[in-house]
Order: structure tokens, then sequence, then C-alpha cells
């Protein structure tokens, strides 16, 4: 056989392969989920993304009528669970729920085993963690404008309490003094709750915490609420201000989402959406959804991919101003 026979018998080839692969994708994608699905969830038992990884799974159970198990896997502030996706075969039969920590943990550890980018392929985002600017009862504020000037007027006599470096309610205050231009000091803990109850007995001036389980405190008198740290006010507290009103262009919120392996069939992703969608959007999943803090969501797999570019980019660029050393 001549050289250009060769070449022709080898693209032949190739080509049969490609369209063979292409056709038990698509095979596949149509039978999907022909055997039990599992979702990583990346922390233990009883916390929110534990509680919304179950619920994804109990949805698409119904919807699909198969089985979806939740399997913890914590370990590494996330990492081991997201790692463990991220390296599984790309065919839907290991999905990923995870939290805001998925785009921090590359720019917070020295080495992940992931690209959140490019190694996952976002199927929907499901809620938006709502947080909150308390303070201390004894701190003579009543505003997030009181806050700016006071810190203004006595740079670094103001503290907060975070549930630990790098986390959200550290990040979230870091950008509020940037955008705010204001110096106040981080006093990290183990846990937000331990922090929360310092901001009440005044030994901390303030703090950026998840909303519901700051609430009884709130209620109680323990701490002030003066701000929601989302881009728009809270539905169901109209008379609580944004932190952007006062400082524009601030938002700031935790989000959980589902996730595949990047290459899992657009089919398989789309039909995942699709169920998930049509539940999200339900009065019922939203109120049981608020019992917890988290405020239900839904998007397209393209637009979910866009906001978690725009995520990674912008909590990089926090951390890197705030001086954050990956560990």
């Amino acid at each position: 056989m001549t050289t250009d026979g060769w070449r022709r018998a080898r693209i032949a080839v190739l080509a049969c392969a490609v369209v063979g692969l292409l056709s038990w994708r698509a095979i596949a994608a149509d039978d999907y989920p022909s055997r039990p699905v599992t979702i990583i969830v990346p922390f233990t038992p009883g916390a929110a993304t534990d509680i919304l990884g179950r619920y994804d799974a109990d949805v698409l159970q119904r919807g699909l009528h198969q089985s979806f198990v939740v399997e913890n896997r914590p370990g590494a502030g996330s990492a081991i669970g997201i790692g463990y996706v991220a390296k599984s075969a790309p065919d839907g039969y290991t999905l990923l729920h995870a939290p805001t920590s998925l785009v921090l943990l590359p720019y917070l550890m020295k080495s992940v085993s992931y690209e959140p980018v490019a190694d996952l392929d976002p199927i929907v985002l499901v809620g938006l963690v709502e947080f909150s600017l308390v303070v201390s009862p004894s701190l003579d504020v009543n505003s997030v404008a009181d806050v700016v000037a006071l810190a203004k007027a006595k740079p670094g006599a103001l503290t907060y309490a975070s549930s630990g470096i790098g986390t959200t309610h550290h990040l979230f205050a870091e950008l509020f003094k940037s955008m705010a231009h204001v110096d106040i000091r981080h006093i990290p803990y183990k846990g937000a709750a331990p922090g929360l109850l310092d901001v009440a007995s005044g030994n901390v001036s303030m703090a950026f915490v998840d909303l519901a389980p700051a609430l009884p405190l709130i209620e109680g008198g323990k701490v002030k609420l003066l701000a929601v740290t989302s881009r728009t006010r809270n539905k169901d507290m109209p008379d609580v201000p944004t932190i952007a009103e006062t400082v524009p262009g601030y938002a700031a919120s935790g989000w959980q989402g589902l996730f595949a392996r990047a290459g899992t069939p657009k089919s398989i992703v789309d039909k995942l959406n699709k169920i998930l969608v049509a539940d999200l959007k339900r009065p019922e999943t939203a109120k049981r959804f608020k019992a917890i803090g988290v405020e239900a969501q839904w998007d397209t797999p393209e637009e979910f991919r866009a906001f978690i570019a725009a995520e990674s980019a912008k909590w990089g660029k926090v951390i890197r101003a705030a001086g954050i050393e990956p560990q």
C-alpha cells in the first residue's frame, strides 16, 4: 500500500473510532441513569452542604426513578471530596455537591488535586447562603455608615471575628475592608459560634456571619443586625439594608451547587439540571431552604459555569489583596 493509502486508512480508522465513541456516549446518555448514582458531599453529615446534597439526591431519585446515594468524603477543607470527583469517570455516575470552598481552596492551599473551572462541569446553582453584618450591642453604631465612620476615625481599633483564616466569614470582611477603605483587625476563631458569642459579650466588635445561626442572638438582642451582605435586600426582612447601600458594589454570599466530572455528556448534565430546576422553582422548596438560611436558586449549566469563573476570579483577588498565604 502506498504512503497516501496508509494515511487514508488511518484517517478512516480514527474516524470510525470517533463516531463509535460519540455513538456510545449518546446511547449512555439516553439510557442514563441505568445504575445507582453517587453524590459526593465533601463534608461530614448534618451541615447545610450535606442537607442540600441529600436534597439533590431525593429530587433526582424521584425524577429519574433510580437510586442516588450521598457519600460523605470530608477532609482538607473539602479538597478530598472535590478531588475525588475531579478524577472520576465523566459518565454522570459520580456527582459532587459543593459550596463556595470549591473556588477558594486553589488560592488557600499550596497544592490541590483539581482546577474548579477545567475539571468540573457545573450542573446547577442550588442556593445562596444568606450572610449578615452583626455588631456588639456595646458598640456605639447603628448603621454600616456608622461602622465606616468609626473605623476611619480609629484605624485598627475595631475588630471582627471569623471562623478561621480563609473562610467566607474572613473573606467577606476583607472585601468590606478593601471596598470601604477601613482598617479593622481580624480575630480568627475555630468556628463561627465562639466568635459570635464574643461579639455578643463585647470582646469583639463585629462579625460577618451566616444569618440563620445568628438569628436567635439577633432576636434576643444579644447582637445588633446592621445589614445583609447580599446584592439585594432579604425579602423576609425588607427593612434591613444591604451593605451595598453604603458601600456601592459590595456583594458577598456563600453558595451551594451540583457538579459532574468535566467531559460528562451534555445531555446528562442538561437532564439533571432540568429536574432540579423544576423543583427549585417550587414555593415549598424555597420555604424548606429558608429554614436553613439558604435562598433557593436555579440557572442553566452555562450560566453556572460563568458564575463559577467569576467567583474564582473575585475571591482570588480578595485573598491576594489580604496577603493570605497558601498553606
